[in-house]
């Protein structure tokens, strides 16, 4: 038997048995003393990979360019609505889903503020999630390296993973470097208006560089980073917001 569910009136959902041969995946075999349902295995089917794509054919694939300036390679795609959506998800956690993006030079902070407003939240019964940019490059950006186009892609990656944590209703707190303002605007047109909320680590320099986390002031001073890692991390960061 199969339990199958049914909406009615889009309120409640029933549950009924069905036997299994009624969808066709399974086969009785009888025997003179006793009755066995057997599961019938799914053949393997071979599927061609390659597509010919011709400019007078649709649902091709191809590469174009999707709201967030990112490289979209399908294009025969729907979106598929749910009929339970955020403001559902948010009722029922009892709070708003958002992205809290915090910013700043290495060593400025970030994770450590990061960990210490997911544990504040909590103790207020708020779930949420801490998307670091350190942890996600040993999991999801394994593949990726410190290279620009590298970077970017890092920066792009999270950014989908925290609209999908807001989506969900679940506060997610990102602590990344995310230097550029093109990468930190690409996240932000991701989410409604509001739901992106920026952080900036105003801390000096010279306080950064004295902690050094990750050795990589040292690592610039000695010009064992290419380029002028110094200047890149003073030039590009956004209006400044001294957070408290």
């Amino acid at each position: 038997m199969i339990a199958v569910g049914t909406i009615i009136n889009s309120k409640k959902l029933v549950f009924s048995n069905i036997p299994a041969t009624s969808f066709g995946c399974c086969r009785k075999v009888t025997s003179s003393s006793t009755k066995v349902v057997v599961p019938i295995k799914a053949k393997e089917m071979s599927l061609k990979t390659s597509i010919e794509v011709s400019s007078n054919e649709g649902g091709g694939i191809s590469s174009t360019d999707d709201s967030c300036g990112s490289k979209r390679r399908s294009t025969n795609i729907v979106w598929h609505k749910c009929s339970v959506e955020k403001s559902d998800r948010q009722e029922l956690l009892k709070q708003k889903g958002c992205v809290i993006w915090i910013t700043g030079l290495s060593g400025s902070g970030k994770s450590t503020l990061a960990c210490a407003l997911t544990r504040a939240l909590h103790s207020r019964g708020k779930l949420t999630y801490v998307l670091d940019g350190d942890n996600v490059r040993h999991g999801l950006n394994s593949d990726l390296t410190f290279k620009a186009e590298d970077r970017a892609e890092n920066i792009r990656r999270i950014g989908e993973v925290a609209k999908l944590f807001a989506d969900s209703g679940i506060i997610c707190i990102a602590s990344v470097i995310s230097p550029y303002r093109k990468d930190r605007d690409a996240c932000r047109s991701k989410l409604p208006e509001g739901d992106f909320i920026e952080v900036y680590m105003d801390m000096p320099l010279r306080v950064c560089e004295a902690r050094d986390p990750k050795g990589l002031y040292k690592l610039a001073r000695a010009g064992k980073i290419t380029g002028n890692l110094l200047h890149y991390l003073n030039s590009v960061w956004p209006i400044r917001y001294q957070f408290i």
